[in-house]
């Protein structure tokens, strides 16, 4: 055995005892961790000949790297809807680490941690109060998610031409109709060989909305005179977190032959709360869903899940199999992960989940949905109130859509907004809306208090001068 691996054996425990305690420090000291910072490091390209060790090599990523680590997990990073880590899941996550399997089928020998992805995908259906008849697998993240569902949607797409597009490649136009389809929805689809430009942009609603405009809807379906096509609704847009009429689309359904895609990447988990769910009533009909564990679920990078109708499981197979793979066997008669989702290797991301899931239950999750609305809410009072800002659009779950007053303060957004998360106190992001540049703040993160709000409000106020 090489040395320095002999003895980073030998002090395993040491070593891991280290980090742990590093890592508490982290944790505990979160609400004080940066959120952003201006650090900046120049990187080496030679490799040490014969290692550092562990520990050594600890030292050097902290004087080189750790000032860099920003507080993205905690309670004041409302950027790129993130959410946190819940304890139960790091515990998991960590255990995913240390076991680290390949996770692909739930029987056989060599290895069946799918048995535990399996019943975590049927905790989170009854979580999200969806029916059975899904099959759910876990990815990396919402582009992965979409990219799943919309490739068995291709398929379905080709076999409704008469065209197998898995085996033969993708021929003709197919048309894709959405109203706010996210960038990685858009990057799936040319990465799938449709064409990201192959979109029929729908109408939004009226009144400041982001939602499909049904009316325009059906007209569009109407000049496709029959042909079958993919529909991309939304369970909460990132900008408003808006939702889409999955009432209304059922109708449609009755009427026109499409699949029914839904990216639900952090708007899903609303369902979580009675206050909330009707907003998500009529998405049980969807032939897929797009979901992301490690923004409302508050579980670590990368996580995220997609549920695809069963009914639809030769389809999925077809797209994903290993095909040149024999020892694998029949896809459908031998289930592996392997045959239903792009990657071959993956780790057991389900673990983080099913730890959360266990350890908060149902109503832990409500209230860290409720939770969030309510710092979205108060936080949106702030804005609606402030001569120095003024809402984009009404504040209907999470997200806070702004702006700072007046149009002849547009070009001075970004420098606020470079500012404001130069405090290293809250961080945000820019986004466009209804043609006005403006700013988002997403609250998915279960630490988030009344008091980090108030902190936020300061800096922002502190800014004034330099509008």
């Amino acid at each position: 055995m090489n040395d320095q691996l002999n003895l980073d054996l030998l002090n395993l425990e040491n070593l891991l005892e280290t980090v742990k305690d590093q890592g508490l420090k982290f944790l505990q000291q979160i609400e004080e961790r940066p959120t952003s910072t201006k650090y900046t490091i120049e990187t080496i390209d030679k490799l040490s000949d014969i290692g550092f060790g562990g520990l050594e090599t600890l030292k050097i990523f902290n004087q080189k790297f750790e000032k860099l680590i920003v507080g993205s997990s905690g309670p004041r990073y409302w950027g790129f809807v993130t959410g946190g880590s819940t304890p139960a899941s790091i515990m998991g996550d960590w255990l995913t680490t240390i076991y680290d399997q390949n996770t692909k089928s739930p029987k056989g020998q060599g290895d069946l941690s799918a048995i535990i992805e399996i019943e975590t995908t049927k905790l989170l259906l009854d979580l999200l109060n969806l029916p059975k008849d899904f099959i759910g697998g876990f990815v990396t993240g919402a582009t992965i998610s979409n990219f799943t569902c919309l490739g068995v949607a291709r398929q379905w797409i080709g076999k409704e031409q008469g065209i197998d597009f898995a085996k033969n490649g993708v021929s003709g136009n197919i048309k894709i109709l959405s109203a706010s389809p996210h960038s990685s929805v858009i990057k799936s689809l040319s990465m799938l060989g449709i064409g990201s430009n192959n979109c029929i942009k729908v109408k939004v609603a009226k009144d400041n909305r982001e939602s499909i405009d049904i009316e325009d809807l059906e007209n569009k379906i109407k000049e496709l005179n029959g042909e079958a096509f993919i529909l991309i609704s939304n369970a909460g847009t990132v900008n408003t977190t808006d939702f889409d009429d999955f009432k209304k689309i059922n109708k449609l359904r009755k009427k026109f032959n499409f699949w029914w895609h839904i990216d639900g990447a952090f708007g899903a988990f609303a369902v979580c709360s009675p206050k909330y769910k009707h907003l998500l009533k009529g998405w049980e009909n969807a032939d897929s869903i797009t979901v992301d564990c490690h923004k409302w679920l508050n579980v670590p990078y990368e996580s995220a899940v997609f549920f695809v109708k069963e009914k639809h499981k030769i389809l999925q197979t077809e797209t994903f199999q290993n095909s040149n793979a024999p020892y694998l066997g029949n896809p459908l008669e031998n289930f592996s992960y392997l045959n239903f989702l792009p990657e071959n290797s993956r780790r057991l991301k389900a673990l983080p989940v099913w730890f959360s899931l266990n350890a908060y239950g149902k109503k832990g999750y409500q209230d860290i949905v409720e939770n969030s609305a309510e710092m979205a809410n108060l936080f949106g009072a702030f804005i609606e109130k402030s001569e120095m800002f003024e809402l984009l659009a009404p504040v209907r779950l999470n997200n806070v859509c702004f702006t700072l007053s007046g149009m002849e303060n547009q070009d001075k957004i970004s420098t606020f907004l470079t500012q404001l998360n130069e405090t290293e106190k809250v961080f945000m992001t820019p986004t466009v809306y209804n043609d006005k540049k403006g700013i988002r703040a997403s609250f998915v993160n279960w630490r988030t208090t009344k008091q980090d709000i108030e902190i936020a409000i300061t800096e922002m106020e502190r800014l004034k001068t330099t509008i």
